[in-house]
């Protein structure tokens, strides 16, 4: 295989969770969408050790032939971070690309405290993002119709067309008491909204999606059923998005949205603020 036909090497290290330098680096390398990247997450990396060990993986790539791999980090310790520096991939530095400058503007030095961008430092926003986390997920698909009264939302729509992923992102991203709600076929045989939902219409929230891709994810789930048939998609959806359109319940589509710009979306047009 010659360099050209090789992967290209994406890596993304941290000394804490490597959320940071994940979330950055693949909102840079989305803009590359015809690049082959091979991408590879390093959390932890908090001693020299460690990254030494990783320095010499990415030099091995080199030696192989691979084109030069790249690197998104975000680590504050100076020490960890120049021994990651000398390895023979084109890094991009977080810390090193935006500090200098906001200490310039802030005149004040940067701490350099490790762990204060995901570490548990306010008890009080940490408990309400698990308060939230843990009512999305007891009231999930409408297993649970007690205290729904206590939602901030209520997410509507068919089967399998995005709600539970994006109740979940709000509670665990946003502190958001998500509840969603299956359309089943009793629902959707009548335009009103379900007796159990009539009370909190002004926190109802639809979900739609394209009945093809719908399709295609209710096969992989239950191949050659009623349920994943493109007919029953299609008619499921009509009527849910009818059922939307009569009580005047916004909605969207979840077809070309990841679960990030659902969440963003839902919570841009509803007006709902983060609660921690």
């Amino acid at each position: 295989m010659s360099e050209a036909e090789k992967p290209r090497y994406a890596f993304f290290i941290s000394d804490r969770t490597g959320i940071t330098s994940e979330g950055l680096g693949e909102a840079l390398l989305s803009r590359f969408d015809y690049v082959d990247f091979q991408k590879r997450t390093y959390p932890f990396i908090d001693s020299i050790e460690k990254a030494e060990t990783l320095v010499n993986q990415i030099n091995k790539l080199v030696e192989d032939g691979y084109p030069r791999p790249l690197i998104f980090s975000s680590i504050v310790n100076t020490d960890i971070r120049e021994t990651i520096h000398q390895c023979q991939g084109f890094h991009i530095d977080f810390f090193d690309t935006f500090i200098h400058l906001l200490e310039k503007e802030l005149q004040v030095s940067a701490s350099n405290k490790v762990g204060k961008t995901h570490g548990l430092n306010d008890t009080e926003k940490y408990d309400r993002r698990m308060e939230a986390v843990n009512f999305s997920l007891n009231h999930d698909d409408g297993l649970i119709h007690k205290n729904l009264k206590d939602a901030d939302i209520i997410l509507v729509g068919v089967s399998r067309s995005g709600k539970t992923p994006t109740c979940l992102y709000l509670a665990l991203n946003y502190g958001i008491r998500a509840a969603n709600y299956p359309l089943i076929e009793d629902d959707l045989g009548k335009l009103d909204i379900p007796r159990l939902l009539a009370p909190y219409q002004d926190k109802l929230f639809g979900l739609t999606i394209d009945p093809e891709r719908l399709h295609g994810i209710r096969t992989e789930r239950r191949p050659e059923s009623k349920y994943a048939d493109l007919e029953n998609c299609k008619k499921e959806v009509a009527q849910a998005e009818k059922i939307f359109k009569y009580n005047k319940i916004p909605y969207m589509s979840s077809t070309n949205k990841s679960v990030e710009e659902l969440a963003a979306s839902v919570m841009a047009q509803t007006g709902l603020k983060r609660q921690f």
